[in-house]
């Protein structure tokens, strides 16, 4: 598995509201930085945390665009994304819910994990011109 399918995979787990699934993509000692700034770490406290988010929540889909990768080594890279949610009955994502993304992934065991995901609001204070291109680039993107 590439770090994209990596990241696509863990978009994916989001999307299906699956908790257990989210986890899995981790390491065992691996760290979510959730939109909030809700701070978890290890796949136990991941699933934990998105189970009862999941569950308390009607929480929305996201869209995304993979904006470069940086191959740090054989071993370990960063995927740099941007990432949105469109509410229900809207046609775009809402800006208030912009996001990006940094996934640090390691190879281990043949594969690469999520070593930590961050998830950080995109609020472009002062400068919209930024929100409505991000709206722009989230218009196109993957589900």
């Amino acid at each position: 598995m590439t770090v994209e399918e990596l990241y696509a995979n863990l978009m994916e787990a989001w999307n299906k509201r699956d908790a257990k699934a989210f986890e899995e993509l981790f390491i065992l000692d691996g760290d979510l930085v959730g939109f909030d700034g809700t701070q978890m770490h290890g796949q136990g406290m991941i699933r934990e945390h998105l189970a009862q988010v999941f569950g308390d929540h009607p929480t929305l889909p996201y869209v995304y665009r993979i904006t470069g990768v940086t191959q740090i080594s054989t071993e370990v890279a960063i995927v740099r994304a941007i990432a949105g949610m469109i509410p229900p009955g809207a046609t775009d994502p809402d800006p208030k819910l912009h996001a990006i993304h940094r996934l640090t992934a390691v190879h281990r065991g043949g594969a690469y994990r999520v070593a930590l995901f961050q998830n950080t609001p995109a609020q472009f204070h002062g400068r919209p011109q930024e929100v409505e291109q991000m709206t722009a680039d989230l218009r196109a993107a993957k589900p």
